[in-house]
């Protein structure tokens, strides 16, 4: 290896090394003050020294003080309960209705599949008040489905769901029906068994959205009993202060949990989008 090529690629080593530093920084910042205290936190923030990301005093406090004093389990179960619920209920809903898109012929199909790639596009904020209202005139205002019911169909999960029904072969479908084989049979012997890379893309993808709610369950989940776990997070910024070692301990506990249950999943995850045609 000639001299301007070991440069060339010690210059590459250390730009990602940066780049790595840059994007895990957030993450050891966050670390680093969940296991403070709030007056170690910022006596050392600034200026940036190597004190910054090393606790002088570590201490498991603000964790202690998270489920203890806020009780911060509660929320954390109402999400994990909400969250699976929403994810049985819209796989189910969502790969039925891909199948009738990817396999049926019926009038207006173009256009109502055209008007679900839409429905995605949309910006939540643009809906949030008057799917209040419908919510509200049903009662369902600090409910558990309030917040499941309108979160179940997706129009992205749906086309994930189209775009891999899709790939499958008609011939197997027809040679079934030859065979006697009912529609729901064939759905749930011969269509399931055949996607469970795009379900478990499209729970992942249910999961992270429900998971990381913020704005919807402040609208509907406002009761402490149905909290989810960033409506929890959000009340420890008070009137007048922050409760940031707290905070941070709770966005690290509600991160982990985030990251056990996707890294498992995550060449399913991969196989997935690729069989869906989506290109990230």
């Amino acid at each position: 290896m000639n001299t301007k090529k070991r440069i060339w690629y010690i210059f590459i080593y250390l730009l990602l090394l940066v780049i790595a530093f840059i994007t895990i920084f957030p993450l050891l910042w966050g670390v680093a003050s969940s296991l403070r205290s709030d007056d170690e936190l910022y006596r050392y923030a600034m200026p940036f020294t190597s004190k910054t990301l090393i606790p002088q005093k570590p201490t498991f406090d603000a964790y202690v003080r998270l489920f203890s004093e806020f009780n911060f389990l509660q929320p954390m179960i109402n999400t994990l309960l909400i969250t699976a619920l929403t994810i049985f209920l819209s796989c189910i809903v969502n790969s039925i209705a891909a199948f009738s898109f990817a396999v049926f012929e019926f009038r207006f199909k173009r256009i109502i599949f055209s008007i679900v790639l839409i429905s995605f596009m949309v910006p939540f904020e643009a809906i949030a008040l008057p799917l209040y209202n419908v919510v509200n005139q049903f009662r369902w205002v600090d409910t558990y489905h309030g917040i499941i019911i309108p979160s179940i169909a997706d129009g992205l999960v749906l086309f994930l769901f189209v775009q891999f029904f899709r790939d499958i072969p008609m011939s197997l479908i027809e040679a079934a029906r030859v065979d006697g084989a009912s529609w729901i049979r064939i759905f749930f012997n011969i269509i399931i068994p055949s996607s469970v890379p795009v379900f478990i893309t499209a729970g992942l993808m249910t999961f992270m959205g429900q998971w990381n709610a913020y704005f919807w369950p402040l609208l509907v989940a406002r009761a402490r009993r149905v909290q989810m776990i960033q409506s929890a997070l959000g009340s420890l910024r008070r009137e007048h202060f922050v409760l940031w070692s707290c905070l941070y301990a709770g966005s690290i506990t509600s991160s982990l949990v985030t990251l056990l249950l996707f890294l498992p999943f995550q060449k399913y995850y991969v196989q997935g989008v690729l069989g869906s045609g989506i290109k990230e």
